[in-house]
């Protein structure tokens, strides 16, 4: 066996690894079992560590729930971006890329680092430690966000003087119809919010010539 293949690892490697695994059980306790189900005990059995090694990581509960969402959260932007990234290369034409863009926005609502958000935005309104750990973390998050969503749309668009206002009624109005999957079985794709928001954002949006 080779030198790389036999070589210990470092403690920088072991601390990145347990980490990981905390995070990990964070995220699927808070995804599959909300807020309530989400105990630092929980997480620590679902992770198979040590109550002083996920302590050493994360000292409470909630600086532990508001790193896991991230976590999620990052890991799923990345997917957003490369979904992003064939959108462009296949669809030419402009009115439909805007139509196809604001599907791929209305899927992230649908998937779990959404679902993982709403459960610490409830619990935060009960919960001030909770708040306070939200409170950075969220710009953070949004800022993140908005870059991925800078890079969905392209220079083009985004350079429009309503992009702005469009990014923030999409995001806002996405959410609030979001919420109702929550006790609602139905397809997001057939949504009747879909086709009303691909109307606004060609209105708003540039889709002539100047948009390539």
């Amino acid at each position: 066996m080779t030198d790389e293949l036999t070589a210990p690892r470092t403690r920088s490697e072991r601390t990145a690894d347990s980490r990981t695994l905390i995070l990990d059980a964070a995220v699927a306790c808070l995804v599959e079992d909300g807020y309530a189900g989400a105990s630092t005990l929980a997480i620590q059995a679902r992770a198979g560590v040590s109550r002083g090694r996920l302590l050493h990581h994360f000292p409470s509960r909630a600086e532990l729930l508001v790193a896991a969402a991230q976590h999620l959260a990052t890991t799923q932007l990345q997917a957003t971006e490369e979904r992003a990234a064939e959108l462009a290369a296949q669809v030419s034409d402009e009115a439909e890329r805007i139509d196809r863009c604001v599907e791929l926005l209305w899927l992230t609502f649908q998937e779990p680092p959404f679902w993982a958000a709403m459960e610490l935005w409830t619990a935060a309104r009960t919960d001030p430690a909770l708040r306070a750990a939200l409170h950075g973390a969220e710009r953070q998050l949004r800022a993140a966000i908005r870059a991925v969503s800078d890079r969905i749309w392209g220079p083009a668009v985004v350079a429009s003087p309503r992009y702005s206002q469009l990014c923030e009624l999409l995001f806002t109005s996405m959410r609030g119809a979001a919420v109702v999957y929550a006790f609602e079985e139905r397809d997001p794709a057939t949504d009747p919010h879909v086709p009303l928001w691909q109307s606004l954002a060609r209105q708003l949006l540039p889709t002539g010539p100047d948009a390539a």
